[in-house]
């Protein structure tokens, strides 16, 4: 039986090339990350929204986060010795304080998306260990302005690069008409990704990883992904139906009780698509229902609060603590196919077999 191969991302070494997707509210916590990290794989904190498990978000949103973020970081070193990235959406508000935060956490990853990452390398430590940074992106173009921007303003280059196609869970970075055109799909992006990067390999004799993320389900299509040239996955739906995922129990059944035809796209109060398990919340929605809310804080950039049919935020909360009356479950392509909940480990068991 062939083994999968190690992912190495400059001087750190997962025994699996897998990294556990950032699934945010509240759904990829430290249990989760430090029970990945333990198979040898990537474990992931979600940044976003942390703070609404804090008793004081309301009174102080910009603490509770740090301090929320410190808890959950502490937690998994607590928890694993392996490898512990944080998942922080360059859209956030309080974007600069997360980052800062897990810096001084000593993290070993930070991976960023929902927007381009331009000044992610501009918060690093001249005296520290500072973290792997690794960017996600939808396209090669988006590729190359991080690269070309890191390296004449920072003198740095990304230490790996997501390329997340558009069958992943959550939102997406693609407008509604990309999202099932096959010149989008991750298999095309992959390669394109691959020959980008490779030019600044090259020119600055830096080693970038390109990691595949999308839809990723089988140890089938982990191999798939690395014979067309990945260096690894980032895997999050098939993670969720785990003992160790930081959801309730209710969110986890939603997706083992799903079927194909309940996956849906919906257009999301932040303006972007998003991929989810459709209910009654998100018919409602569809039908031009409100769902009245007082905003805490103004935490997505993009978000238009004043006019938002619900806050996503309170939505993706209620969905993680499994009051699915008051919210709805963010999904990948592929969540239809669970059907049983299973340790991580079993998990890695099976994606190994299937490899």
């Amino acid at each position: 039986m062939e083994k999968m191969k190690e992912l190495k991302i400059g001087d750190l070494t997962a025994k699996l090339p897998i990294i556990q997707g950032g699934m945010g509210v509240g759904i990829s916590l430290s249990g989760l990350a430090a029970a990945v990290a333990n198979e040898g794989g990537i474990g992931t904190i979600a940044t976003v929204g942390l703070s609404m498990f804090e008793e004081d978000f309301f009174r102080d949103y910009l603490g509770s986060n740090i301090r929320a973020l410190r808890k959950e970081i502490r937690k998994a070193r607590e928890l694993s010795k392996g490898i512990i990235a944080v998942n922080i959406m360059v859209a956030l508000t309080n974007y600069a304080d997360m980052v800062t935060t897990s810096i001084e956490e000593g993290i070993d990853m930070i991976i960023s998306g929902a927007g381009l990452p331009l000044n992610l390398p501009g918060f690093l430590k001249k005296e520290k260990k500072n973290p792997k940074l690794v960017p996600i992106v939808s396209s090669a173009r988006a590729a190359n302005i991080i690269c070309k921007r890191w390296a004449e303003k920072y003198n740095y280059l990304p230490d790996a690069v997501i390329v997340e196609g558009p069958a992943a869970g959550g939102h997406l970075g693609f407008k509604i008409e990309q999202i099932d055109h096959p010149d989008y799909k991750l298999e095309k992006l992959i390669p394109e990704v691959i020959k980008e990067v490779k030019l600044f390999e090259d020119k600055y004799k830096k080693n970038i990883p390109v990691i595949a993320a999308g839809g990723i389900y089988t140890g089938a299509d982990i191999r798939k992904f690395l014979q067309l040239g990945a260096s690894g996955v980032q895997m999050a739906t098939r993670f969720v139906t785990t003992f160790e995922c930081d959801a309730s129990e209710k969110f986890k059944q939603a997706y083992i009780d799903s079927k194909k035809e309940d996956i849906v796209i919906i257009k999301s109060p932040v303006g972007l698509p998003g991929r989810a398990i459709r209910n009654k919340f998100i018919d409602d929605i569809n039908k031009g229902e409100k769902k009245p809310f007082k905003c805490p804080f103004h935490c997505i950039i993009t978000c238009d609060c004043k006019n938002a049919p619900y806050c996503i935020a309170f939505a993706l909360v209620n969905a993680q603590k499994g009051i699915l009356d008051h919210g709805f479950v963010f999904c990948g392509e592929n969540a239809y196919r669970t059907n049983e909940i299973i340790s991580v480990k079993e998990l890695v068991g099976k994606l190994k077999d299937e490899y």
